[in-house]
């Protein structure tokens, strides 16, 4: 502690070093994976609701008395509202909360699915609305865990959390349409809502009774008591270093624009590299089943559903993997900065690290692996090799989606870590948008070209987004230097 006989310019920098190695959250670390692993459990519910139902269409359509296509329409209003929702959802939360966000969210979510397992089946337009609701509900969570994310974690740790959350949010297209078509031929298409019902009723009452607010504009680090309505019943996480403190906590800012963040040229450069990959990613699971059933025609519905398991399982072991070596780069370049320089370790991690290069400087390795399995699975389908060429060429694209798809959503949050739900609501509108093009002419691409020119050519879209990484790399540092100083010049 400083005392009064030391100079005033002492004092200052005395101070300034305490407040420097202060944790960035009072949650433990312990604390901090529960809060993340709840995050992750509501994240599934995004892609869960929407694969889920996709093995039942025939059978609905029986049901309601009406064609496919129809039935197809609560898909296509289901992705539109999946788009935009995180858009209103991301911004409240950044204003007013992460968890009243969570529960009215989810309990959107909980009302639609029990409106669905009892819609009449004479009531076709009853089943879109619904499904638009269930939508809204549902994809929301994941921006909302992006921002619980950026609240809790510091840079050097955020890629592993990521990892973690991520893997949950991978797990619901890999499961979705197993439950799905499992409940729908044994017990009825309506035992798949009830399911829902089930789950998302279990992880409401979970986030009512455990899930603390880490807003940090509310309870500042996690130390600070919330108003009696964010706090949990069970009020057990962090409850030892929540005081009744004067801690100060930033000032509340209105509701923001999320699409003001489309003016910052390195967010559009991430943006669309992320649409790239998950563009394709998305053409090749599309046109599985279609390609599967023609070209290896000894494989029943049931074991094409099965094939979507090494894609599936690709992304979910590469969730947790890429994750740890998101940490393991940061720490990497801090300690090179440190070796360097001979800096104080706790002035590494200030606004001259190069953040950019620490997330980024694999992901040219990701993108030349994935766009060269995406060529080779093109022509090893066109080829009709063994079955297992393919599948081994889906794992690794899955593996490498996600790690490209998690190293960019965790550099901007990175750069935006006040805004990380609003952010992550405009990355997803970007690249649901960019893929749900893509998806609706892969068809015909294939058609026209063939199977091993069509993903031939989406493997040279993905080799041309390249040069996105190395521009962002270089000038990435330059353009953040430059947003803030002009937010520091802005009058408050």
């Amino acid at each position: 502690m400083s005392t009064g006989d030391e100079p005033n310019g002492q004092t200052v920098q005395h101070t300034e070093r305490d407040h420097a190695v202060e944790p960035f959250s009072a949650f433990t670390k312990k604390e901090r994976w529960v809060i993340v692993s709840i995050a992750a459990v509501a994240g599934i519910f995004s892609p869960l609701t929407s694969n889920i139902y996709l093995p039942a269409i025939p059978t609905i359509a029986l049901a309601f008395h009406t064609s496919v296509e129809l039935i197809n329409v609560s898909v296509t209003a289901y992705m539109v509202v999946q788009s935009t929702a995180p858009l209103l959802w991301g911004s409240i939360a950044d204003r007013y909360g992460r968890r009243p966000s969570y529960l009215a969210c989810m309990l959107v979510l909980l009302l639609a699915c029990i409106g669905l397992a009892l819609v009449p089946t004479s009531d076709y337009w009853l089943l879109l609305i619904l499904r638009f609701l269930q939508a809204a509900g549902s994809a929301s969570t994941i921006a909302l865990g992006s921002g619980t994310i950026a609240d809790i974690a510091t840079r050097e740790e955020r890629g592993g959390f990521f990892g973690v959350f991520t893997f949950g949010v991978t797990i619901g297209p890999c499961i979705g349409p197993v439950i799905g078509g499992a409940l729908s031929g044994s017990l009825g298409w309506r035992a798949i809502f009830w399911f829902l019902v089930i789950a998302v009723g279990s992880s409401f009452c979970f986030i009512l009774l455990f899930l603390p607010e880490t807003l940090r504009s509310i309870v500042g680090d996690g130390s600070v008591t919330p108003p009696k309505w964010y706090m949990p019943l069970l009020p057990v996480i962090g409850r030892r270093q929540r005081i009744a403190s004067s801690q100060s906590t930033p000032p509340k800012k209105p509701v923001p624009n999320p699409f003001r963040l489309l003016a910052n040229v390195d967010v559009i450069i991430l943006f669309t590299l992320n649409a790239v990959v998950n563009a394709v990613f998305y053409a090749i699971a599309a046109t599985l089943s279609s390609i599967f059933e023609k070209e290896y025609t000894f494989l029943s519905q049931t074991d094409i559903g099965l094939c979507y398991l090494a894609m599936g399982g690709g992304m979910a072991i590469g969730s947790p993997v890429t994750g740890r070596l998101l940490d393991l780069n940061y720490r990497t370049i801090k300690k090179q900065m440190e070796a360097k320089d001979n800096a104080d370790p706790v002035t590494v991690n200030d606004e001259a690290f190069p953040i950019e290069y620490a997330r980024l400087r694999t992901v040219p390795l990701y993108l030349c692996i994935f766009a060269t399995c995406c060529a080779g699975y093109g022509w090893s389908l066109s080829k009709r090799v063994h079955l297992s060429i393919p599948l081994l060429l889906q794992f690794i694209i899955g593996f490498c989606t996600i790690g490209i798809m998690n190293t960019t959503q965790t550099l901007v949050v990175d750069l935006f870590p006040t805004q990380g739900s609003s952010i992550s609501g405009v990355n997803n509108l970007f690249r649901s948008s960019i893929a749900a093009a893509l998806v609706s002419v892969i068809d015909l691409i294939v058609r026209a070209i063939g199977i091993g020119w069509a993903f031939s050519l989406l493997a040279g879209v993905s080799f041309a987004a390249l040069p996105l990484t190395f521009w962002e790399m270089k000038s990435g540092p330059r353009w953040r230097a430059k947003r803030k100083s002009k937010e520091a010049n802005r009058p408050h």
